[in-house]
């Protein structure tokens, strides 16, 4: 996309691993970004150590950062609640609180029943990073609460498209918080959310965004071996 000093800016690491690529949460805003049509920047912060300017404009070292219109904006829900503010269909004002509950929903009922399971699979594959592996007892508790909020999901979405009334913001936050569980093996027994994930990944805004913060990556490899 064009760059210009009035775009919004996007502040996401500089470099990554191989194990989140793809998954990094500044994809959230990049594809709300390419629904919308709207042209932006990246700027990088350090994935480690912590710069004292990360920290400044979010307290947890995380990303992804908005820079827009003089403010400074942290955590993908409000980054996301605030970029489609006014928009007719991502967050149409007669739908508004729907779409909220919605999305809300998605960070605060599914996403945390489904991270304690993603960080038991990863402890398996790569304990050096995450941990050691939790015991058979636990991995068994975790996949039973998270089981539990994506039966339900699943219901919710056996018999409609997207969450409301078209797709929305909520949708990119739901579709990325289940697209991480679908890619370690956990939808395969919610046809519903399987289908509602390949929906919402076959958008052309999605398919945009993916290959752009992939492309970024490919760029900080590059970038790490000429200096190496």
């Amino acid at each position: 996309m064009s760059a210009g000093r009035d775009l919004p800016v996007l502040v996401t690491y500089d470099w990554v691993p191989d194990f989140p690529r793809g998954f990094v949460r500044d994809l959230r805003v990049r594809w709300l970004f390419e629904e919308m049509g709207q042209a932006y920047r990246v700027e990088t912060v350090p994935i480690g150590p912590k710069s004292a300017d990360h920290i400044a404009m979010q307290p947890f070292g995380q990303v992804p950062i908005l820079r827009w219109s003089g403010r400074s904006l942290f955590e993908s829900g409000a980054i996301l609640l605030w970029l489609a503010e006014g928009h007719t269909t991502l967050l149409p004002e007669a739908r508004r609180i729907d779409v909220t509950q919605w999305l809300f929903s998605a960070l605060n009922s599914v996403e945390i029943s489904t991270l304690p399971w993603i960080f038991a699979i990863a402890s398996a594959a790569a304990p050096q990073i995450f941990g050691p592996a939790p015991s058979a007892e636990v991995m068994e508790r975790l996949t039973m609460r998270m089981n539990g909020r994506l039966s339900a999901m699943d219901r919710v979405l056996s018999d409609r498209e997207w969450l409301d009334q078209g797709f929305t913001i909520a949708d990119i936050m739901m579709a990325d918080v289940l697209r991480l569980v679908d890619d370690k093996g956990g939808l395969k027994n919610f046809p519903a959310l399987k289908a509602y994930v390949a929906r919402a990944t076959a958008r052309p805004a999605y398919r945009r965004a993916h290959d752009d913060q992939m492309d970024h990556w490919r760029k900080a490899d590059a970038a790490r071996a000429a200096v190496a």
